[in-house]
């Protein structure tokens, strides 16, 4: 191979998806490279065709996808006509991939240690005791706690971040040449975040690795890439080193990216905020057994109180306790011990009906839209159960209800005929927003609910919530690790770690002021993002 032959090279891609029996071009004559040891971001809204790119590059489009025309070169060898064979050797070996669902991408039924141990006993020629340490170190080295007791769980008995850590494992466990990170780090917080692009780094800069970086986190991708290539409906729209484009975009939408990419949405001044405590929590302990004798210690004596009308922020690492204690309010789990009171009612009082009616004044948006829609129905079904469990609405007034809302959430009214499988992530999360909210409920459960949107859509679902709050006085619990959001649009905060409270109060006092050490490293870890644009002549 020679010196000038690009590790990657992708000459005018074009792919497609049949649906309704017909073929529809979703990525339109893309070309670029990426040479050794270099990090090229790859970003754009959901549904721009970044994810459909990378798929093709690793020979895993869709059953339902093509190639129409294109080539696919690596070192200086077309890849995209190769045999299933073919690419089986090449994944994971030569080329990783780091998907965007760590909910679907994990088998249910092995333990999180057989499936990295699998990844090397494909490719590598190591005993299955240096196998079985090495696995260990895989999860150490991603920054999942307690890697020993980690090695013989399931996947359901971990966090989405957790699940995503063992995913870059699995990735980084034969040292391959390209890497490439679909929403790597969406999941996890900003330290664990720091943590695992630092390692990818210290592996590109040790071995020439090359990583391609599809995002929608602009910050992300000016901290970290070499150069940025901006997609836009399937076509590139911009491509150029990481300072140009930031600093003097050429291309309207890429300045659009650049505007939305600085949190616009602030802390509502007509927000109505009662003195009166919505969510009361108190002394609640939570423990889950690991097998045998092991037990893990979820939440130790959580104690916090939300203001009706208020948002208040819930954050911390990624198995810190934030969706155990999601589940609890919402009446999933049980607390061991402790109190919760929602809106002056005890929960651990509500029995039969009156627990059910529960559902319709607090509603949960989960962080995982790939799992939490039923693959069976269209959206608009989807949309509508609330109202057809909770209400006595006639069948047009439904319809009317589940399409005011899809508008309120930026969805186009004629996605409602679909099912979720033919929509983006971030697409599939707004359905999940639109669910919760028909019902109108008191209280709103945000747990990661923007993590998988691009800075666009996710500007205006913030803007959308603030608005909510502002007409109906809803009071949200904001389960995040989206520090520079909180810092925009929370009124109150309450920072958890190992299932324990470190420190909270009033968003303005906890950022300028932080008295714990662990509250600022989570400050201090916070992508800075300042665009330097020109203004356009």
């Amino acid at each position: 191979m020679s010196q000038t032959t690009p590790l990657l090279k992708v000459e005018n891609l074009s792919l497609s998806y049949r649906r309704d029996h017909h073929w529809h071009q979703v990525v339109h004559d893309v070309s670029f490279e990426l040479k050794a040891g270099e990090i090229v971001a790859l970003v754009g809204e959901s549904g721009s065709g970044k994810t459909t790119t990378a798929q093709a590059i690793i020979g895993l489009l869709a059953e339902n996808g093509r190639r129409d025309r294109g080539a696919i070169h690596l070192n200086g060898t077309d890849i995209s006509h190769w045999s299933p064979r073919q690419w089986q050797q090449l994944r994971g070996s030569r080329i990783s991939l780091v998907p965007q669902d760590p909910g679907n991408s994990l088998n249910p039924v092995k333990t999180v240690g057989e499936q990295v141990e699998e990844m090397l006993k494909l490719h590598q020629r190591l005993s299955r005791e240096q196998r079985q340490q090495r696995v260990i170190e895989l999860l150490s080295r991603v920054g999942l706690s307690y890697p020993e007791q980690r090695v013989a769980q399931y996947p359901h008995q971990l966090s989405g971040g957790m699940k995503q850590r063992v995913l870059i494992a699995i990735a980084l466990a034969c040292k391959p040449e390209l890497i490439i990170a679909d929403e790597p780090t969406s999941a996890l917080d900003v330290t664990v975040q720091r943590h695992i692009l630092d390692l990818i780094d210290e592996l590109r800069q040790e071995t020439g690795t090359a990583v391609l970086f599809v995002t929608h986190d602009l910050a992300l991708a000016a901290e970290r890439a070499d150069r940025i290539l901006v997609f836009r409906h399937g076509e590139l729209q911009e491509a150029g080193n990481t300072r140009e484009v930031i600093t003097a975009p050429r291309n309207p939408y890429t300045r659009q990216l650049l505007q939305d990419a600085v949190p616009a949405v602030e802390r509502a001044a007509t927000r109505r905020i009662s003195e009166q405590n919505m969510i009361t929590v108190e002394a609640v302990n939570k423990r889950f057994s690991l097998g045998g004798k092991q037990h893990l210690q979820a939440l130790s004596q959580v104690s916090f109180a939300v203001k009706r009308g208020s948002l208040h922020a819930l954050v911390g690492e990624s198995g810190s306790g934030k969706s155990t204690l999601a589940r609890i309010l919402l009446g999933f789990e049980q607390a061991d011990s402790g109190t919760i009171t929602l809106g002056g009612t005890p929960l651990h009082s509500l029995r039969g009906e009156d627990l059910r009616q529960l559902r319709r004044r607090i509603q949960l948006v989960y962080q995982n839209p790939y799992a939490s829609l039923d693959p069976r129905q269209t959206l608009f079904h989807i949309i509508e159960e609330p109202l057809r469990n909770f209400s006595r609405l006639s069948r047009a007034e439904r319809r009317e209800q589940v399409e005011a809302i899809t508008r309120r959430v930026a969805l186009p009214i004629e996605l409602l005929a679909r099912k979720p499988q033919a929509l983006s992530g971030g697409q599939r999360q707004r359905v999940a927003l639109a669910r919760a909210l028909i019902l109108q409920p008191e209280i709103l459960v945000l747990d990661e609910a923007t993590s998988a949107l691009d800075v666009t859509v996710q500007a205006q679902i913030l803007r959308l919530i603030a608005s909510l709050q502002d007409e109906s006085g809803v009071t949200c619990l904001f389960i995040t690790h989206d520090l520079a959001t909180v810092r925009h649009i929370a009124d109150s905060v309450t920072v958890l770690r190992h299932g324990e409270v470190i420190e909270q109060g009033d968003t303005t006092t906890l950022f300028s002021q932080p008295a714990h050490a662990y509250t600022r490293e989570l400050i201090a870890a916070i992508p800075h993002f300042k665009p330097l644009m020109e203004e356009p002549a």
